[in-house]
């Protein structure tokens, strides 16, 4: 995925969103705002479009995992317990601050990290083993 644009497919089923394609810079087009849905058509379609952006975004979090592999300098750097809290208190505070569900979130950013963590490790050990 280095280097190279890459297409989020989308196959919902809803009318012209079937076999959409979006570039990761393209915002989805979720047309009707949550607190206007009247069907559900209209809220998966919103759920499907931000699914993507989510996609997308999570592209971009991998891109800096693979840069942190390839700047630290030993594999027992990946993992560093006092970043991993922060990043979660992080995560917590906005959620808070979002009035959205903190546990929930906490949760969510826990198994966010851990991924990320085995994933940086693997690429610290393609690129230097």
């Amino acid at each position: 995925m280095t280097g190279e644009s890459w297409k989020v497919k989308l196959d919902s089923g809803y009318g012209s969103r079937v076999g959409a394609r979006l570039m990761p810079d393209t915002p989805p087009d979720a047309s009707v705002a949550p607190e206007d849905c009247e069907t559900m058509r209209e809220v998966r379609a919103g759920v499907d479009a931000l699914d993507a952006e989510l996609v997308a975004l999570l592209g971009r979090r991998f891109a800096y995992m693979r840069a942190a592999a390839r700047i630290k300098p030993n594999r027992g750097a990946v993992r560093d317990e006092a970043r991993k809290d922060e990043v979660i208190a992080n995560a917590v505070a906005l959620a808070k601050a979002g009035g959205l569900p903190a546990d929930l979130i906490a949760g969510l950013w826990e198994q966010l990290v851990e991924n990320c963590i085995t994933y940086e490790l693997g690429e610290w050990d393609r690129t230097r083993g």
